[in-house]
């Protein structure tokens, strides 16, 4: 077996813990919040003495995620909060649980360990970022971003040697270097009708020349033009032609510059498919330039980062109080620097908690392995 799907898990009976997790858990969710589904499975003996072990199965979306046990194990020695929360779950969110997770709920008390100061502390972190950021993806699809080609991003150098002129508008506008070379000629200007010749020791550097007389190459558009094909291109290219074509100047390629916006394009795409078009409406409406639901986790998760070294363990559901201004922030109610404010005081609490308190610093990682001998072997009936 090397691969596996939620359907296996569900229809071979692999699942030993499962639960509904994320808002709906928390007591934050509305109407258009999504379904979380997180969850434990113990693979079949076969596949994990062979070479099909599959440590996380989840859909497409990624809303219902299984963790083998192993991997839960593994991920629950590092403190993960998503793991600790699932092991927290309201008992109204639960939705399975074998009795061979007993072995690992009686030992809850000696999992929790002064590495939540840095596992929720990092998370809460991470949402700050992600808050800050999706203004940024916001302005993007404001902008309506397009894809660039290599042209947009290739400058002519003045003839003085001050300044430069993007390579499109160059063509398309007439002056006196441009004049001299096309002002008789009656086909059509393009970049087809320009060659580029390597400058030693200069990157990105090209000289450029007027080839319009070098009927062979124009004949041959694949080889002919700053670019083979204007659309997919991306690099410019290297052409031959006779030295008595005309040299033009200097043409820059900001590669660099290209690249970049390549991945910020692609990110921008990715982001297209995959966001909740309700909330970056919300996001849009409330007009605070942040994310509310990134800082209603941050917020939450410092929260549960101080009441973990309060003693007083994983709460996962929210009073009601709580919940009531978790939803306020979500819904942009606060301003960002009144956010920033509580999350820098709750980090300062977060410091002075774990330093006072008498949580182990690791978990034992003789206890991870029996129970993960212990949970095997009963499984497997060995």
């Amino acid at each position: 077996m090397s691969t596996l799907t939620i359907k296996d898990l569900e229809e071979q009976g692999l699942i030993i813990f499962s639960a509904i997790m994320g808002s709906t858990a928390y007591g934050t969710n509305t109407p258009e919040s999504d379904i979380d589904i997180r969850g434990i499975y113990v693979q079949p003996l076969d596949s994990i003495l062979g070479m099909g072990y599959v440590d996380q199965v989840a859909d497409s979306s990624n809303d219902t995620t299984y963790y083998e046990i192993r991997r839960f194990l593994e991920l629950l020695q590092t403190n993960n909060p998503n793991i600790l929360e699932l092991l927290n779950a309201p008992a109204d969110c639960v939705l399975v649980r074998h009795d061979i997770m007993d072995i690992v709920f009686d030992k809850i008390d000696q999992l929790l360990t002064k590495k939540c100061r840095w596992t929720f502390g990092g998370y809460a972190m991470e949402q700050i970022k992600k808050a800050k950021g999706l203004n940024k993806k916001m302005n993007w699809e404001e902008g309506e971003m397009t894809r660039k080609t290599v042209l947009d991003f290739c400058y002519i150098l003045n003839e003085d040697g001050n300044g430069s002129i993007p390579v499109k508008n160059w063509i398309d506008t007439p002056n006196v270097q441009s004049t001299k070379l096309w002002g008789d000629y009656k086909g059509e200007v393009n970049q087809k009708v320009f060659g580029l010749s390597k400058i030693d020791h200069a990157k990105d550097c090209y000289g450029i020349y007027w080839i319009v007389e070098e009927a062979d190459v124009i004949n041959t558009p694949d080889h002919a033009g700053i670019v083979s094909n204007e659309e997919t291109a991306n690099d410019v290219q290297l052409t031959s032609f006779s030295k008595n074509c005309p040299y033009i100047g200097v043409l820059v390629f900001n590669k660099d510059g290209y690249s970049t916006h390549c991945k910020r394009y692609a990110e921008y795409q990715t982001w297209l498919k995959e966001r909740n078009p309700h909330r970056v409406q919300m996001n849009k409406d409330h007009g605070k330039k942040y994310d509310g639901k990134n800082m209603n986790h941050c917020i939450r998760l410092l929260t549960m980062g101080v009441e973990i070294a309060e003693g007083k363990g994983i709460i996962v559901r929210r009073n009601p109080e709580e919940i009531k201004k978790l939803l306020s922030i979500k819904k942009g109610d606060y301003e960002f620097e009144t956010l920033m404010e509580e999350a820098e005081i709750l980090m300062k609490k977060m410091d002075e908690s774990y330093e006072a308190c008498n949580l182990p610093a690791q978990v034992n990682s003789e206890l991870i392995n029996k129970i993960l001998l212990t949970i095997r072997k009963d499984i497997y009936g060995l």
